[in-house]
């Protein structure tokens, strides 16, 4: 087994964390409601993939799928509460920061949210690739 696929998910975890910190530590960002349930998927994913990376362990996958998944979840809910409209409607942060604020938007649809969806399907088919090696 190669241990490529959990380093890059690893790498994407950490980068993803550390870009969620960097949002609300240095630039200020409060998180809303969904920014702290991608927050509570991800930051684990740091040290189980870690740790699977240290230990070459490819079973990593039975624990760490079901976080990415939800993550892939949330944060596509999240990021659609910010580009569709109508789903404004549906917003469950009904105090402190708007779950559909942005406060950041770059070339019109690169939101913090989307940056952790990126991370979570990065991981995620890290995740699948190994499942389908043989072993």
């Amino acid at each position: 087994m190669t241990n490529k696929p959990i380093l890059i998910a690893w790498l994407a975890a950490i980068v993803s964390t550390l870009g969620s910190l960097f949002f609300s530590e240095v630039l200020k960002f409060i998180p809303c409601t969904f920014c702290w349930y991608q927050r509570i998927l991800m930051y684990p994913l740091v040290i189980l993939l870690g740790i699977a990376f240290y230990h070459q362990d490819d079973k990593i996958t039975r624990y760490v799928l079901p976080f990415s998944i939800l993550g892939i979840l949330v944060s596509g809910y999240h990021y659609a509460l910010q580009k569709i409209p109508a789903l404004k409607a549906f917003e469950m942060c009904t105090s402190g920061v708007p779950c559909s604020g942005q406060y950041i938007n770059w070339l019109g649809f690169v939101t913090i949210p989307l940056l952790a969806f990126i991370g979570f399907t990065t991981i995620t088919l890290c995740m699948i690739f190994i499942r389908k090696q043989p072993n």
